[in-house]
C-alpha cells in the first residue's frame, strides 16, 4: 500500500492506465451521492446536530486529532458530545458497542480507543452508523461527531468538515484506484469547510481554514505517567514505530523534537504483537498515540508515547461558534 500511495502523490506514469478506473469509479460514486439526495437511499436525521469530520482522499489526515478537540471543546461549553465511528479494523460480537478506554481494539478498532481515552466522551461504534448515533443520544448525548463519516450518507448530517494533509494536500487529484481520492474533488464545493493539517502545498477549489498538530506530552505505555514535552524521559537514540496513514508526519515531528530515531513506518492500522517491540538492544520504543491503544497489553518498560494535540486557528473556531448558535436557533 505505501507504494501505491507514492505512486498517488507523485503521479506515477504507471497510474495512466488506471485513469478510465478512476473515472468510473467517480461516476459510480456521484450517482450514490445523488441517490440519497433525491431520496432513493433513505438518509436518517438525527434529533440532534451532527458534525462529521471526514477526509476526501485515503491515509491519515490528522482528522481523530481535530475530532477529540472538538469533543473536549464542545463539552467546555455544555454541550453533552458523543463520538460516533465504524470502528475500522474491529470485529465486535454485537453492535452497536459502547468503548471505553479499557475496550479491546480488536473489538472495537484502534481509533474510537484512542478517542475514549483522549477525550472521556461517550463514543459508540457501529457499522450501521444511524444504530450507534441513537445509542449515544439515548444515553444523553446532545451532539455527535461522526469520525471519518464522509461517505456514509445514510446518515444526516448538520456540519461536513474535511480535514487535508497540508503537504501532501490530494495527491495527483484523482480517484481510486488512480488516485487517493474516494470522492471527486468536486464534493469539496458541497462540504461546509475544509481544514488544512499545515501550510497547504496546493490550492484548493473552496475557502479553507488551518489547524497545526502539536506534541503535547511524552507518556510511558506502562503506567500512563506523563511528562513535559520538554524534558524528554530517556535518553540516545529510539525505534520509531508509526502504523498509521502517513507515517512520515510521526517521523517528521519526532525530528522537529531533536530525536534521533530509526524509522519502522507499518502499514494503516497495523495489527501488532509483542515480536514488533522487540529489538537486538535495549532503546527506546517511541509510537503514536493510535498505535499504543493496540500495544499495551505486551508493552515493556521502554515504551513511549508521543501525544499531539490539535490546534485550529481561532478563525474556524469563530465560524464554528457561528455555526452552532445558527443551529442552536433553529
Amino acid at each position: 500500500m505505501s507504494r501505491l500511495q507514492d505512486a498517488w502523490y507523485r503521479d506515477a506514469a504507471w497510474l495512466v492506465p488506471l485513469r478510465p478506473l478512476a473515472g468510473l469509479y467517480a461516476q459510480v460514486m456521484s450517482a450514490r451521492r445523488r441517490a440519497y439526495q433525491r431520496g432513493t437511499k433513505k438518509v436518517w436525521t438525527p434529533p440532534v446536530p451532527l458534525i462529521v469530520i471526514g477526509n476526501l482522499s485515503v491515509g491519515g489526515t490528522g482528522k481523530s486529532p481535530l475530532v477529540a478537540w472538538m469533543g473536549r471543546w464542545l463539552r467546555e461549553r455544555g454541550w453533552h458530545p458523543g463520538i460516533v465511528s465504524r470502528g475500522y479494523g474491529g470485529h465486535a460480537h454485537r453492535y452497536p458497542l459502547y468503548v471505553t478506554p479499557e475496550t479491546s481494539p480488536v473489538e472495537a478498532g484502534d481509533e474510537p480507543v484512542m478517542l475514549a481515552a483522549q477525550t472521556g466522551l461517550p463514543v459508540a461504534v457501529d457499522p450501521d452508523r444511524p444504530r450507534a448515533a441513537r445509542k449515544l443520544i439515548a444515553a444523553g448525548c446532545d451532539i455527535l461527531l461522526s469520525d471519518d463519516g464522509l461517505q456514509h450518507l445514510a446518515m444526516g448530517r448538520d456540519i461536513e468538515l474535511v480535514v487535508v494533509d497540508g503537504a501532501r494536500g490530494f495527491g495527483n487529484g484523482r480517484c481510486l484506484p488512480a488516485g487517493p481520492l474516494r470522492e471527486p474533488l468536486s464534493r469539496l464545493h458541497e462540504v461546509d469547510a475544509v481544514i488544512g493539517n499545515g501550510a497547504l502545498a496546493q490550492d484548493l477549489p473552496v475557502p479553507h481554514h488551518g489547524m497545526r498538530l502539536v506534541p503535547s506530552r511524552w507518556r510511558h505505555l506502562i503506567d500512563d505517567v506523563c511528562y513535559p514535552i520538554e524534558g524528554r524521559p530517556f535518553n540516545g537514540r529510539v525505534h520509531a514505530l508509526a502504523g498509521i496513514g502517513h507515517p512520515t508526519r510521526f517521523f517528521d515531528t519526532l525530528k522537529t523534537l531533536d530525536v534521533e530515531f530509526d524509522p519502522c513506518p507499518l502499514a494503516d492500522h497495523h495489527r501488532f504483537d509483542a515480536a514488533d517491540l522487540q529489538f537486538s538492544d535495549n532503546r527506546p520504543v517511541v509510537m503514536t498515540a493510535k498505535d499504543a491503544v493496540k500495544c499495551r497489553p505486551f508493552a515493556h518498560e521502554r515504551c513511549w508515547v508521543l501525544d499531539v494535540e490539535a490546534h485550529p486557528d481561532a478563525a474556524f473556531v469563530t465560524w464554528l461558534e457561528g455555526r452552532l448558535a445558527a443551529l442552536t436557533e433553529r
